[in-house]
């Protein structure tokens, strides 16, 4: 126990120290700031005001840049310590490789994390100066939902990081990740449904698949219940699946998808050539 929060500590101080960490935490308490300095919970607009429309407009730049710094910042923790012949260094001293990967893991998900949600803890701060109303309900909500999109990808990117040896092949392959979740899979299933290949139901519950695709549902469904900026996915969602149950299950499974991607990457690293 006392080496595996040692590696984290490690690993935090490292990240703490490169230059990315301070661009990372300045891209969303700035974020923040500008979304206050804007005007933007003076105004209103679908109904939404105050903190609530702030929170609404951080989301739709968190879907887009939070997986991708995730990705590009974690996918070289362990390849590039092959490349720089830090694992090998690390592995002289009496560590195991299971402290070793998960304390990397912990270490690495605190410095992902802790800028997201102390950007949070600003919009509250600054809006209880500014005597704006607390929606509270969506704010918990909305920290479960940065956990558990933060920990979906911090497990893709450790298993890229573990099965790919080259840091340059595994910052390519983040990018495609990013950019296939993002963009790729919603064409393609769109597609599809013009076609009339699939059934609808087939089809959504294939996107549902996607942990940013149900972090967007589940967040913009926490403003709108009735999902009404969201189209004809909003009939499906709602005729099968209560709101309750599908914020709960946006939060659970990108989770339980993290745990998944990191375990199977920590097998793969525990049985190949480290070095």
């Amino acid at each position: 126990m006392k080496n595996l929060s040692l590696i984290a500590y490690l690993d935090l101080r490292e990240s703490i120290r490169a230059r990315w960490f301070l661009v990372y935490s300045f891209v969303f308490g700035g974020l923040i700031a500008l979304f206050f300095i804007a005007g933007v919970t003076e105004s209103q607009v679908m109904g939404f005001s105050g903190l609530s429309r702030l929170l609404l407009m951080y989301i739709q730049v968190t879907i887009v840049i939070l997986p991708i710094f995730i990705l590009i910042t974690t996918v070289r923790s362990i390849s590039g310590d092959r490349d720089n012949h830090i694992l090998e260094y690390m592995l002289s001293f009496p560590i195991s490789l299971k402290q070793y990967y998960w304390g990397k893991i912990i270490g690495r998900f605190a410095t992902v994390f802790l800028p997201v949600f102390f950007a949070m803890i600003l919009a509250l701060v600054i809006g209880v100066l500014k005597g704006a109303k607390i929606p509270w309900d969506i704010l918990f909500l909305y920290c479960g939902l940065l956990f558990s999109l933060s920990s979906a990808f911090l497990g893709i990117a450790f298993f890229i990081s573990s099965v790919v040896k080259s840091s340059e092949v595994a910052l390519g392959l983040s990018f495609f990740v990013w950019i296939f979740l993002l963009a790729f899979i919603d064409i393609a299933l769109i597609s599809l449904m013009m076609q009339n290949r699939l059934s609808e139901e087939l089809i959504i519950s294939i996107s549902l698949l996607n942990p940013m695709e149900i972090f967007r549902v589940a967040a913009i469904s926490l403003f709108d219940p009735e999902l009404t900026v969201m189209g004809p996915v909003a009939f499906y969602i709602l005729d099968n699946i209560p709101q309750v149950v599908f914020v709960l299950f946006a939060i659970f499974y990108p989770i339980i998808l993290g745990l998944g991607f990191a375990w199977l990457g920590f097998s793969i690293f525990s049985k190949t050539d480290l070095v």
